[in-house]
């Protein structure tokens, strides 16, 4: 379809919030290597997450997965249920494509492992899985849990499906549908997640329903994170509302993503570190 004069003052506003937002990152985060946290809940939170090395064995697996699919130059028909996508709607997009621009990348995807590792506990739940990088590096980051992960397109679903295959991933769970209709029937299994990670639906009001919907059932040592808060100005309302929740104790911006604790007994703050 025609880009449109609509459509590239909306790519200029969106790229200038992202500029002034990364550049307030920059200018208030902490070291990645704790200089300056005074929390001691934190401090070792970035020693034990942030600062520990991922098998390379593991990363190496799933790149060569992520190199296959940037270079399947199929075509497949996309039901997009979010927002996701920077580029004008369209059906019918190349597979390469979409590892390139929706799958969270390695640097992010080796923080998830490690994350996942440490409070993944029993079970973990994914809100879109796209081509699965997140999906897979959180299965192996914690081998015991259960990753109950949901993508609306099934074409996607079927890829992503055949990605955990290759790797020998046994401990996945794939759901495909709308977000609203399969997440309760997940929820109704009694799951108490260890960790939570959204990346769907890149819009205020259905990011806030869904992490609504997640504090319901997560407990004291639930983690949930966002994926692209600082995508849009929307998202960014977003974040912002979350990190203002009553239930939530901790939050973290690493700017990409945004990390949110329910601890009972910590010093209630959000911090900005550097990733």
């Amino acid at each position: 379809m025609p880009v449109t004069s609509d459509y590239l003052i909306k790519i200029v506003e969106m790229f200038l919030y992202r500029v002034t937002k990364y550049l307030r990152y920059i200018l208030f985060s902490k070291h990645r290597k704790g200089h300056g946290i005074h929390s001691p809940f934190v401090f070792d939170l970035i020693s034990r997450v942030f600062r520990n090395k991922t098998n390379p064995d593991i990363v190496c697996k799933i790149e060569k997965v992520r190199r296959k699919l940037m270079s399947d130059q199929r075509t497949i028909v996309v039901k997009d249920l979010g927002s996701g996508s920077e580029k004008p709607d369209k059906n019918i997009r190349k597979v390469s494509d979409i590892a390139r621009y929706s799958a969270v990348p390695g640097k992010y995807g080796r923080f998830l492992y490690n994350i996942a590792a440490e409070f993944g506990d029993q079970a973990i739940i994914e809100l879109g899985t796209s081509f699965g990088m997140s999906t897979m590096y959180m299965a192996f980051g914690c081998p015991g849990a259960t990753v109950y992960t949901i993508e609306g397109c099934k074409a996607i679903s079927e890829i992503a499906g055949q990605c955990f295959y290759e790797t020998g991933l046994n401990n996945i769970k794939v759901f495909t549908g709308s977000f609203d209709e399969i997440l309760p029937d997940i929820l109704n299994l009694g799951i108490k997640p260890g960790l939570v990670f959204i990346d769907g639906n890149h819009r205020k009001g259905p990011l806030l329903k869904y992490f609504n919907l997640m504090t319901e059932v997560s407990d004291n040592k639930t983690v949930m994170i966002i994926d692209d808060i600082f995508n849009s100005k929307e998202m960014g309302e977003a974040w912002s509302e979350i990190k203002s929740c009553e239930k939530v104790s901790v939050t973290i911006d690493i700017f990409r993503m945004g990390i949110v604790f329910f601890r009972k007994g910590i010093t209630p703050d959000n911090y900005i570190i550097r990733y």
